[in-house]
């Protein structure tokens, strides 16, 4: 039998962004908050942050939504809503400046997927750390994922359902993120198992 997370305390964070995100998409905020190379140059820079909660359409939207419920029926009760909001700022914030610095390739982009990717690879390694011997198989298989995209470039299924390019690189950079998130919780696993 399946045990989800259904207390509000739980439920509540990943309504709150996927409500966020389809407000967004609903009032057509893309031009005023996608990644968008020339203008964040020209200074608007909370296009850094705003990127990752506006979607190129309904199908972009969607596919994030059912990763945030997935990460929710797998990770929920791992985190209070003020950790969640936390977590998925700073992935956010760490997503727009690490695909403006590092992938020059970019001008446009949007979407949560680089952020729900570092969310994952926290929860694994949260997962890993309460001993849930599931969390290994989640962190390995999420890393030969982003493996599989860096070595056969994005899917063109995809691609073509949410009309633009996937941003492969901005996954790789959204599980790192996830990795730098769960030093934290690494040290305590480590302290634990020499004490």
């Amino acid at each position: 039998m399946v045990n989800l997370p259904i207390q509000p305390s739980y439920i509540l964070p990943p309504l709150c962004l996927m409500v966020l995100s389809a407000l967004f998409a609903l009032f057509s905020l893309n031009d005023s908050l996608e990644f968008n190379r020339q203008l964040i140059e020209q200074g608007q820079v909370w296009r850094l942050i705003s990127s990752q909660y506006v979607h190129t359409n309904w199908a972009h939207l969607g596919l994030n939504c059912a990763g945030i419920i997935l990460i929710w029926a797998l990770h929920a009760e791992h985190t209070k809503p003020l950790v969640y909001g936390a977590h998925t700022i700073v992935l956010a914030t760490w997503c727009g400046i690490c695909i403006y610095y590092f992938c020059p390739d970019i001008e446009i982009y949007t979407g949560l997927s680089a952020l729900l990717h570092g969310v994952i690879v926290w929860g694994a390694i949260k997962d890993i750390t309460v001993g849930m011997k599931t969390g290994w198989l989640l962190f390995f298989g999420i890393w030969a994922k982003i493996l599989f995209e860096q070595l056969e470039g994005p899917s063109a299924q995809v691609s073509e359902l949410i009309a633009s390019n996937v941003a492969i690189d901005a996954h790789l950079i959204g599980a790192i993120g996830g990795v730098l998130l769960a030093i934290p919780l690494i040290f305590k696993l480590i302290k634990k198992r020499q004490a």
